[in-house]
């Protein structure tokens, strides 16, 4: 029996969140005194694991230095998680697609920046962690746009790249499923534009969670 295999990112795809990414980064920034990052181009480099990331935000700085902001990120965000401050919202329709799919014999998965428990407790929060039969995160692979991530998924799952579909919403997304040879759809209610994630390689990209279904049908 053909596994047909739809892998979702997360921040930015099927939850919105930048707001405790942007708060644990400026944490962070001001625990090593150093000025507050934008907040732009902090969503811009959401997605790709939190030591690439920190690097594209810090590219002068020292390798000690930008250990220091990450122990202290991962302090901030583990800290507002325990404190109940996280935000995580999902964007309007995910859950219902979510159902949708899985009732139409989709095999659904993620793959994300996010560390195994950030993104354990994202979905517990929205009742969605039996949706999703294989979960691959930062904490066992290297960043996007390496394909690790997705090979790992199909092998959870015996699922092959022709029948294999990546959905995302930045172009280490769209590069990451280019390089592991799956299809590749874009979502433009994320953090990098529809252009560039047509440029990166995404076939198509979904208007909304509606026009997704039907390029999944």
């Amino acid at each position: 029996m053909t596994v047909r295999l739809a892998v979702f990112d997360c921040d930015g795809t099927l939850v919105d969140g930048q707001a405790g990414v942007c708060a644990a980064m400026d944490a962070a920034f001001a625990s090593c005194a150093l000025p507050a990052p934008d907040h732009h181009v902090v969503r811009r480099v959401v997605g790709l694991s939190l030591p690439q990331a920190i690097r594209l935000l810090l590219p002068e700085s020292s390798e000690d230095l930008r250990e220091a902001v990450d122990e202290a990120y991962r302090r901030a965000f583990r800290a507002a998680r325990e404190a109940g401050q996280l935000v995580e919202p999902l964007y309007a329709g995910i859950a219902a697609l979510v159902a949708d799919l899985a009732a139409d014999g989709w095999t659904l998965g993620v793959a994300t920046g996010k560390s195994d428990r950030g993104l354990s407790h994202c979905l517990a929060t929205h009742g969605l962690t039996a949706a999703f039969a294989t979960l691959q995160t930062a904490d066992r692979h290297p960043s996007k746009p390496h394909p690790a991530m997705l090979d790992a998924a199909m092998a959870a799952v015996a699922a092959g790249p022709a029948d294999t579909v990546m959905i995302g919403d930045t172009a280490y997304d769209m590069e990451m499923a280019r390089a592991a040879g799956v299809r590749a759809i874009g979502v433009d209610w994320g953090y990098h534009t529809p252009d560039e994630l047509r440029a990166a390689g995404a076939e198509v990209v979904a208007r909304d969670t509606r026009h997704l279904k039907e390029l999944l049908s």
